[in-house]
């Protein structure tokens, strides 16, 4: 599988109707190498997918990387919960810190810990771009370019936009182009680029099944796979991120 780890700041963003001043940049987007049309048409998204405070008070989502590795996002505190095979990592992604275990086990070995802190996150910035990329076009460092209208592998017309990164994120050197349905104004494919450089993409693919989730939009298929367990909360009890048992985060969404 190819780890796509996108230039992913802490706090995102939603707009709501299509006016600047009600979806505000991050701190530090390029709006002066940005295009104003690019700009709009990330507005227009965002207003599609529910609107800036829709965003902001969503505060917990959970899914499962295709089907697989689990997270748990407190989006308020940074607080995360990450479940693979034999590892469980409790940890908060602005300062670093937490714990893990295996089979169950503490990890108290300061480099076995160290590494397992590492993975979850690594693992949470790769797998939350695949899931929230969308809610991400105007945060910290991003360029976004307009580059014209374009038709998606499915046939829907499109605009298309290019997202390239400075100095933010584990892999700033990726680019990606994003395609936003003209009808929908939702993101419905898009093709990632290993270097700003590079000719050709490394692939390309849609972002389908778009779902409401609690006041938010989602998509949870990309084609051929798709996350699984999708949800949305604004109570979770403390435990979910303190205590290492594992957690059925679908009996919170009854």
């Amino acid at each position: 599988m190819i780890r796509l780890i996108g230039a992913l700041s802490l706090l995102l963003a939603l707009s709501a109707p299509s006016q600047a001043a009600d979806y505000p940049a991050a701190a530090g987007f390029n709006a002066e190498g940005s295009d104003p049309q690019a700009i709009a048409i990330a507005d227009a998204s965002m207003e599609a997918m529910g609107g800036y405070e829709a965003w902001n008070s969503t505060r917990y989502i959970t899914w499962r990387f295709f089907g697989g590795r689990l997270h748990v996002w407190d989006k308020w505190t940074g607080d995360i919960r990450f479940e693979q095979d034999d590892l469980t990592v409790l940890m908060n992604i602005n300062n670093g810190q937490g714990n893990a275990w295996r089979d169950g086990q503490e990890l108290t070995d300061p480099d076995s810990l160290r590494a397992a802190l590492e993975r979850g996150y690594r693992s949470w910035i790769n797998d939350a771009y695949w899931l929230v990329m969308p809610y991400k076009l105007k945060d910290s460092g991003v360029t976004l370019k307009y580059q014209g209208a374009g038709q998606s592998q499915d046939g829907r017309d499109a605009d298309v936009l290019t997202l390239t990164f400075a100095e933010v994120g584990v892999t700033p050197q990726n680019k990606y182009d994003v395609w936003v349905d003209r009808k929908t104004k939702l993101v419905s494919q898009w093709a990632f680029y290993g270097k700003a450089s590079d000719a050709e993409p490394r692939f390309i693919g849609p972002w389908n099944n778009w779902q409401p989730h609690g006041q938010i939009m989602l998509s949870d298929s990309r084609g051929e796979r798709g996350h699984t367990d999708l949800a949305t909360f604004s109570e979770l009890p403390e435990s979910v991120f303190k205590e290492p048992q594992p957690v059925d985060m679908m009996k919170f969404s009854q």
